[in-house]
């Protein structure tokens, strides 16, 4: 016993930085596949999307996927590097220190230490956002925000974030402290409570803040929908047109909200791009995810996993090694709570990552269903000439390497979908 609590601390090192080279290496090599994959490919347009791709558009695709893989790689490995910054090399170690110096301890340390490390990360991140907006997305021709309105966003993100956000940490923090052995049950349950209460508000008091909602106009496009909901015995709030455009030219259409709050939103770019039986294809897809209670499941999925992993930080905040064995020394006789839930977000999407695959399974199947239920509830040519634009017109490639779709890929590649459609 003696033995394994003197070499936990370097045990976990080692645990730590095997997951991290693995996930790195694997990522690279991904990335590596996919490029040469795409590449090799962009001199013609697949045989099955000949008649309806150009050549020109399959070669943006490609081009736009290369750019956007290669910045991934970019973002990995500056992620890993900060991430052994923070722990390993001592970053966030010596962050709470200048706090515990600062305000001694107790919860309001607590809280600035968790509010300090999210401003700075996000301070740190902020030259690569910058460089995929207004370089990578400005060069495809997708980007059409101004500095303005992308340093509106940050502001008023980080001003939301704070109001919603602190509250509910500082809350956590003294469950943590003050609820005994079993307080991550407690949090469990201020999870959920939050998670649902969002689904609830964000559709009419957070999203406004950030784009324009307003009701659909167009009286015949609205006449077929409201019809295609009352044929799938779906209700919703109301339906409304988003100024996407504002920001981007990719378009999209979604539900949100939660119980009585669901509404139906549209890009303005989609009602643009598509034909009125496209439009109800898209719509009877999305509604399709509620039908088969696709968003339930996700949400049960989620409270399972958000319990077990709080469990396990419930352990792990206990034990010293978790703590030294990531460079960081615990506050002798005073709670750690901000730091134990720090360095478990630190750590755990490199676990995460190698649970992608089944993930990114489970979501890429409930696409399909949710193909088949539009295919049922419209006309399934209406949707698979709905995907092929939006698939041109967002520059998906057509050509992925099918080892990067298994770990990425949260939607089934183009080929796949329009397969299933057309069978």
């Amino acid at each position: 016993m003696d033995f394994l609590a003197a070499y936990a601390p370097l045990l976990w090192t080692a645990v730590f930085c095997l997951l991290l080279t693995a996930g790195l290496l694997t990522r690279l090599w991904l990335a590596g596949r996919q490029m040469r994959h795409v590449a090799q490919h962009r001199a013609s347009v697949p045989a099955a999307f000949a008649e309806r791709i150009g050549l020109a558009a399959h070669q943006k695709a490609a081009d736009y996927t290369i750019a956007k893989t290669r910045l991934g790689l970019l973002e990995g490995s500056f992620g890993a590097a900060l991430l052994i910054g923070w722990t390993l090399l001592g970053g966030l170690n010596a962050l709470n220190l200048a706090l515990l110096a600062w305000l001694g301890p107790g919860l309001l340390q607590q809280v600035a230490l968790l509010a300090a490390f999210t401003a700075l990360g996000a301070l740190l991140e902020l030259p690569l956002s910058w460089y995929r907006t207004f370089v990578l997305e400005q060069k495809h021709g997708f980007n059409r925000m101004t500095p303005r309105l992308w340093l509106s966003d940050g502001l008023k993100g980080t001003l939301v974030g704070a109001a919603i956000g602190l509250p509910v940490v500082a809350l956590l923090l003294w469950l943590m402290q003050a609820a005994g052995p079993l307080w991550w049950l407690w949090a469990w349950a201020l999870w959920m409570a939050f998670n649902l209460l969002l689904l609830v508000l964000y559709p009419s008091l957070i999203a406004p803040l950030f784009n324009r909602f307003e009701p659909l106009q167009d009286p015949a496009l609205k006449a077929r929908i409201e019809t295609l909901l009352a044929r799938c015995g779906f209700k919703a709030q109301g339906l409304f047109v988003m100024d996407g455009s504002k920001r981007s030219a990719h378009a999209n259409a979604y539900f949100t909200g939660f119980g009585p709050a669901k509404r139906v939103v549209f890009f303005d770019t989609l009602l643009q791009q598509l034909a009125p039986g496209e439009i109800d294809a898209v719509l009877a897809h999305e509604l399709g995810h509620y039908k088969r209670r696709h968003i339930l499941k996700r949400i049960v999925l989620m409270a399972v996993l958000s319990l077990g992993a709080l469990a396990l930080l419930g352990w792990l905040a206990q034990q010293v090694w978790f703590y030294t064995g990531l460079g960081v020394t615990p506050n002798l006789m005073q709670p750690n709570g901000a730091l134990a839930l720090i360095l478990f977000l630190l750590v755990t999407p490199l676990v995460g990552f190698f649970a992608s695959p089944w993930m990114n399974a489970l979501s890429r199947r409930q696409e399909f269903e949710a193909d088949a239920f539009a295919a049922a509830h419209a006309d399934p040519r209406d949707l698979a000439s709905a995907l092929l634009k939006l698939y041109k017109d967002n520059a998906s490639t057509l050509t992925p390497d099918p080892l990067y779709v298994r770990f990425y890929y949260s939607h089934p590649p183009a080929s796949e979908r329009l397969a299933r459609l057309g069978a």
